[in-house]
């Protein structure tokens, strides 16, 4: 099975506000970057959109590493709070309704074709593909173009 890599970011100009994501694909030496641009949203949303934007990317059934900046993407997979608000009808542990939940329907039927675990990496620090992908985001903010879901 393909091995696959994606970086993700998003990135929101006031939040909420303008938005943009970015994410970097690699494959046996291979990248690929998109981006995309969203006229009123939030950041949260723009780093679901990343994710979901990469994994749809895929033509085949790959093990697929996310390297994400966001706690509030890898925390909800990681620790079980997807599943667990799926299980509770999309309410969370308040028992309020789950914010997002379009977004985080798509990616768990986009990421269910794949085997795929989270990583969760420092933003804004040393890792030149997470760096990468939120210069790809705001670049699309600042542009207002790119490719959208």
């Amino acid at each position: 099975m393909k091995k696959v890599d994606i970086y993700t970011d998003g990135a929101c100009s006031g939040n909420p506000g303008a938005g943009g994501w970015g994410v970097i694909l690699m494959f046996n030496g291979h990248v690929k970057e998109i981006s995309g641009y969203v006229a009123e949203t939030t950041n949260n949303r723009m780093e679901l959109f990343s994710v979901i934007s990469g994994l749809k990317c895929l033509k085949e059934k790959c093990d697929v590493t996310v390297y994400s900046d966001s706690a509030y993407v890898v925390n909800a997979v990681n620790n079980g709070w997807l599943k667990n608000w799926e299980r509770n009808g999309w309410k969370n542990a308040d028992k309020q309704d789950v914010k997002n939940r379009e977004l985080w329907v798509d990616l768990l039927l986009t990421a269910e074709k794949h085997n795929v675990s989270f990583v969760k990496v420092k933003g804004h620090s040393d890792n030149i593909y997470n760096n990468r992908c939120d210069e790809l985001a705001r670049a699309a903010i600042a542009n207002k173009r790119g490719l959208s879901l």
